[in-house]
């Protein structure tokens, strides 16, 4: 996933933790009627694969489940929008995301493979990783604007130390990938490029 991709889902996840995207909440017969519908189009979805043989039936299915856990994860949202439900339909998307590109990686073979399922759970460890700090502020601002000005200085720590865990977990999905490149090198080169992979992001 390149960068402009990467940076459209963080503006994205900062709109839906955001005050002014909130969803209207759905009635229960809405949320029901919703819900058989997400698992008719599942059902439908899943059939067009059975056509479909070896790893391409694998994508056709794994797209199919993906796309009805991101919509049962929105769909929780438009009944219930809290912070725990949007966090919660940012992780199905990325998750699905995962499962497909993991899918596709089975295409190749060798180092290339393993490179390219690396590459694919860093992107899944960013987005989480995002989405949670997001979450972590968003819920501690809302109990800061609850109470003091002794819980809005909290609330701030907080939210610094929650975008330091998602910095950390980013920084190591992102080594993991540079020392999975690494391993298709000759031994010197090998030694020489994990060596500047360790200096890159301070291992």
């Amino acid at each position: 996933m390149n960068k402009l991709n990467l940076t459209v889902i963080a503006t994205a996840i900062g709109l839906v933790f955001s005050a002014g995207v909130m969803a209207q909440s759905m009635s229960k017969d809405a949320y029901k009627a919703a819900e058989d519908r997400i698992t008719a189009e599942y059902a439908t979805d899943k059939a067009k694969c059975d056509s479909l043989s070896g790893n391409t039936k694998d994508i056709c299915i794994a797209e199919a489940k993906g796309k009805e856990n991101v919509a049962k994860a929105e769909l929780e949202v438009r009944y219930e929008p809290t912070a725990k439900n949007r966090y919660n339909a940012l992780v199905a998307k990325a998750e699905a995301d995962y499962a497909v590109a993991n899918e596709k990686c089975d295409d190749k073979a060798g180092n290339d493979k393993d490179i390219c399922v690396k590459e694919a759970k860093a992107v899944e460890t960013r987005v989480k990783a995002d989405a949670e700090a997001q979450m972590k502020t968003s819920e501690a601002n809302k109990a800061a604007g609850e109470k003091s000005a002794e819980a809005s200085k909290k609330a701030r720590a907080e939210g610094a130390e929650a975008r330091q865990e998602a910095t950390t977990e980013k920084v190591d999905a992102n080594y993991a990938v540079a020392k999975e490149k690494c391993d298709s090198l000759a031994s010197g080169a090998k030694e020489t490029c994990l060596n500047e992979a360790k200096a890159k992001f301070g291992k």
